[in-house]
């Protein structure tokens, strides 16, 4: 009977669904601000995570704000690679969530951007779901089951954004090596072009200085003469 309560609870909390997650990757292009917007209900947890990925061989950086229905600023950073935030809401609307671009002049910034709607209050909803006999006795309470398995799921919440984070930092850092590679390939062959033009006009000069029919030689002896 208890392995019963467990797996009803269990299937109730997978059923319903308690969090919505959107997980985008934007271009913000410079001189711009781009902002979406989500409804949310009031009292409901907001977990809010951003990494710049891509700053075409700038600084990763950007600036963010979140608006709430009013308008009023709850959030800003400023020209920052990365951050994660958590709030409650406290009225219901639209939010805005905007990346400002409008310092950068010609780079365009690619942003990871990750957001969790939670209400913690819809468990204790699902608990007065359960139509369970009050006289009989368990030695494991449904209130700590409920716990438990609360428990878990903020934890598997956590895991699960903590591998977001790595994956958005792992792509920034693939970008970063990807554009030195590719800074160092173009000034090796920069300079191997130099040394080549270089090395090749002193060959040409050479030989032309025990050339007595060349022009380079007549141009000495002028010189010379002077």
């Amino acid at each position: 009977m208890k392995l019963y309560v467990f797996f009803v609870l269990l299937g109730i909390l997978t059923l319903k669904v308690i969090a919505l997650e959107k997980q985008i990757t934007i271009n913000v292009d410079p001189r711009r601000q781009d902002c979406f917007y989500e409804t949310i209900k009031e009292q409901e947890t907001v977990e809010v995570d951003y990494q710049v990925i891509d700053g075409a061989h700038t600084d990763l950086d950007i600036s963010f704000q979140i608006l709430d229905p009013t308008g009023r600023v709850l959030i800003g950073d400023f020209k920052k690679t990365g951050n994660a935030h958590t709030f409650t809401t406290q009225t219901k609307g639209d939010y805005s969530f905007c990346f400002d671009n409008t310092f950068s002049t010609v780079s365009v910034k690619t942003v990871f951007f990750e957001l969790i709607i939670d209400n913690d209050d819809d468990e204790n909803d699902y608990a007065n779901e359960l139509e369970l006999n009050p006289e009989e006795v368990y030695e494991l309470k449904v209130q700590d089951i409920l716990e438990i398995i609360a428990k878990v799921k903020s934890d598997m919440n956590k895991v699960r954004q903590l591998q977001d984070i790595i994956k958005s930092v792992e792509a920034r850092d693939r970008n970063v090596a990807e554009e030195n590679h590719s800074t160092v390939n173009f000034f090796s062959f920069t300079q191997i072009m130099v040394m080549l033009i270089v090395g090749i006009g002193q060959v040409i000069t050479v030989r032309s200085l025990f050339d007595e029919k060349s022009r380079v030689h007549r141009l000495w002896k002028k010189v010379n003469s002077r």
